[in-house]
């Protein structure tokens, strides 16, 4: 796949994996509600299995949106972040307007993601919250 990258306002957003700071990540990821339990090694795999949105400024990682998908029917959204210093600049809707608009994420039957306090955030990109409910399945390990 074609790495992309699209710069504004001194910040990068890059789909090039050899840039991730896993460090970085990982040092954001484990404060988080979501994923404060991930290990190191669970994040690193993770990163390597998806296709993941760094955002930079000045070559540090300051954000990241990671897509699972199959590239072809569906798409599941996590682990999406700016650092609290760079919040309210608009950053995570150009990051997320940036995923959704990825040429290789096109035409998706669905798209999927959890979140606790984005939800204005994501209906600005079509994100409802889930239309049959009663469909959705489950299997949670708290522990990961």
């Amino acid at each position: 796949m074609k790495i992309q990258e699209h710069a504004k306002d001194g910040f990068v957003i890059s789909t090039d994996p050899n840039k991730l700071q896993s460090d970085e990540i990982f040092a954001f990821l484990s404060r988080s509600y979501w994923a404060e339990n991930r290990s190191r090694d669970r994040v690193a795999l993770s990163l390597r299995h998806s296709l993941c949105f760094g955002l930079y400024k000045e070559g540090r990682q300051i954000g990241l949106a990671r897509v699972v998908t199959d590239y072809s029917t569906f798409g599941y959204l996590g682990d999406v972040y700016v650092l609290e210093e760079y919040q309210q600049r608009g950053l995570g809707k150009w990051l997320i307007s940036v995923v959704m608009s990825h040429p290789e994420l096109q035409g998706f039957r669905v798209w999927s993601l959890l979140t606790r306090d984005a939800h204005e955030l994501y209906r600005r990109f079509g994100f409802t919250e889930l239309k049959n409910p009663e469909r959705w399945m489950q299997k949670l390990d708290p522990s990961k």
